[in-house]
């Protein structure tokens, strides 16, 4: 993408002044300027460059009376599904900017393209063409925290012309199987796990890692039956580069071992060290892990800390919170030791993070059959079971190495150690704008006073934000006097939306520090359920509702002598944390469905309903 096209070109411009412009902001080109009536052509020497000239030039360089648009040249044939956006402002939530993109149509990727420049800049792929237009159309000058967007057509090599595969025919398959070694759909081993191995590599062993003409690392994948990726090319200028490795357990574990050991034989050869003890110091191994998994690596005060490195003679440090950044997640588990005991501490690293991966997709399995009513696919909270592992439809593509080529996780709208799948929220598919019409409810959630500032955000853009993420109106109604403790926030939105909006509430309560550091964030949720339905929520005796606080955890309370509102509505109370309200929600949501659904039928046998005496 090295081609740049030139737009809003003066008719008097000529290639001359348009080579002048380019000395001058000292941007090098590979080709002479093809200056056309309104725009121009020029070929830049690499991507980066052309990254740079549409940087600094496009809408803020004037030639002759006009500011310059400076855009990639993109062949019609390959407008396609791929679009570069630019200007996104640099604290935006990776969620936030999944959730706009994702209102379009399906993301099949979202990677950060790596910039000198003080905002982001993103690669997007959609599913379709129109989809694709339409964000296009849509974001194109949209303005985001007092930056605008700028988007446009990234070439798209697989929309040109359906050529025939080489040495076949349109329209027919190749003959026979696939050759020994060629890779084919079935060519990695089913029991991979579902999460690779992640390790941090000193830049100067990426060459020895790789041997020449890549012959050391094909050796490495062909023993541990393993697919492993250097990225190399990110975070130019680290000193450390990060390497994924997926494979079974055992491939991942043995191909650990083998990068292992070539960097302490490249690091004795060029005698960095003096002997094998310094060298096992020097050369630490280091994994990288989602902070979502950290805590329960951890364990309580430290437990299961410790026993690892007891059990494999090792010495474990995990770098602080404080290092992680809005698009990095992930943590690096520096281990000590020899390289044996290393090895052993790998295993067991990855095994306690396994398994709490394992328990997540568990509980999300359980919780989507706990919530009736609630679509978690729509959410977009886990890829579905066909996916054959762990790949979200949108991948956040980070500027740093230590991210590049890793799985979004998401990171955690509760501000602690959450599920995983709970902590999703993030990746929000177009699934849910292929549902059918469900019908949309009002939920007042409850918050501390002190915490509307929190939530509105800096001239109102987090509560923006946030409505537009989840595909909800969100209000903050007027307080209820002056000394009021809580302030009432209006949801309306279908199931998938409120599930959405709450969390993130929970989430940024807790992340703010309304709520101690060991303290349970709950709320208090009124929802509007029809007079006649009232009596059912409660059961006779109150057993349904006692029913509904032990299955839930949450506090139910219907009460008494309320007079219904203009609508024929009374109130009912919930309050607990996060999944307990969301669960109360949904059950009472069901039974004011089935009262609903038993009244049909009386209504459809006697023919048309026929209107009411007043």
């Amino acid at each position: 993408m090295n081609k740049l096209y030139i737009g809003n070109v003066s008719e008097q411009a000529s290639a001359l002044d348009l080579e002048s412009i380019f000395e001058q902001w000292k941007i090098p080109f590979s080709a002479p300027f093809l200056v056309k009536s309104g725009y121009a052509f020029v070929d830049c020497p690499d991507e980066k460059v052309a990254m740079r000239a549409i940087d600094t030039l496009s809408g803020k360089v004037e030639l002759h009376g006009k500011v310059l648009e400076v855009e990639h040249s993109v062949p019609k044939r390959q407008r396609s599904c791929n679009l570069q956006i630019r200007n996104i402002p640099p604290h935006m939530q990776w969620e936030v900017l999944e959730g706009m993109l994702a209102q379009y149509g399906t993301v099949e990727s979202c990677e950060q393209v790596n910039t000198d420049t003080e905002t982001a800049v993103v690669n997007v792929r959609y599913a379709a063409k129109d989809q694709a237009r339409e964000a296009l159309d849509k974001l194109n000058g949209f303005l985001m925290e007092n930056y605008a967007l700028k988007v446009s057509y990234i070439p798209d090599e697989t929309a040109a012309a359906d050529a025939p595969a080489v040495g076949g025919r349109r329209g027919f398959n190749p003959r026979g199987p696939p050759r020994q070694g060629s890779p084919s759909l079935g060519a990695r081993p089913k029991l991979q796990s579902d999460v690779p191995l992640r390790m941090l590599v000193p830049t100067q062993f990426v060459g020895a890692i790789i041997g020449k003409e890549g012959a050391t690392i094909r050796n490495i994948t062909k023993q541990t039956h393993s697919k492993i990726d250097i990225h190399r090319k990110e975070n130019a200028g680290a000193a450390e580069k990060p390497i994924t490795v997926h494979s079974t357990p055992e491939g991942c574990s043995s191909a650990c071992r083998n990068i292992m050991e070539i960097m302490q034989k490249e690091a004795v050869d060029t005698k960095m060290c003096a002997d094998t003890q310094t060298l096992t110091e020097e050369i630490p191994l280091k994994i990288l892990a989602h902070n979502n998994f950290v805590g329960r690596l951890i364990g309580k005060e430290g437990r299961n800390l410790k026993k690892i490195e007891q059990d494999t003679d090792t010495k474990i440090t995990i770098s602080p919170l404080q290092d992680l950044t809005l698009y990095n997640p992930e943590r690096t588990i520096t281990v000590k030791g020899t390289l044996e005991a290393c090895g052993k501490a790998e295993e067991e690293i990855m095994k306690k993070i396994r398994e709490s991966y394992e328990n997540d997709v568990a509980a999300m399995h359980l919780q989507s059959n706990l919530i009736p009513g609630l679509n978690l696919n729509a959410l977009g909270l886990f890829p579905g079971a066909a996916s054959g592992g762990m790949s979200p439809s949108v991948v956040s593509g980070p500027p740093a190495g230590a991210q590049a080529g890793y799985q979004s996780f998401g990171c955690s709208v509760f501000g602690g150690e959450v599920p995983f799948w709970a902590s999703t929220l993030s990746s929000s598919s177009s699934t849910a704008f292929s549902q059918p019409q469900v019908e949309s409810e009002t939920v007042h959630l409850f918050i501390p006073a002190l915490a509307v500032g929190a939530i509105i955000g800096k001239q109102g853009q987090h509560i923006k934000q946030l409505s537009r993420f989840a595909g909800a109106s969100i209000k903050i109604a007027p307080a209820d006097g002056i000394d009021a403790k809580q302030r009432m926030v209006i949801i309306t939105g279908p199931p998938e939306a409120q599930f959405k909006a709450q969390g993130r509430i929970f989430g940024k309560l807790k992340e703010e520090n309304f709520f101690g550091p060991k303290e349970e964030v709950k709320l208090e949720a009124h929802i509007k359920v029809p007079s006649f339905a009232a009596g059912r929520v409660i059961g006779k005796g109150g057993k349904t509702v006692n029913e509904l606080q032990n299955l839930t955890s949450a506090e139910v309370v219907v009460p008494r002598d309320q007079t219904p509102d203009e609508n024929d509505q009374v109130v009912v109370k919930i309050t607990g944390h996060f999944y307990a309200s969301q669960l109360a929600q949904r059950k009472i949501q069901e039974i004011i469905s089935q009262v609903r659904r038993q009244q049909q039928p009386k209504a459809s046998a006697t023919g048309p309903p026929v209107a009411r005496r007043k």
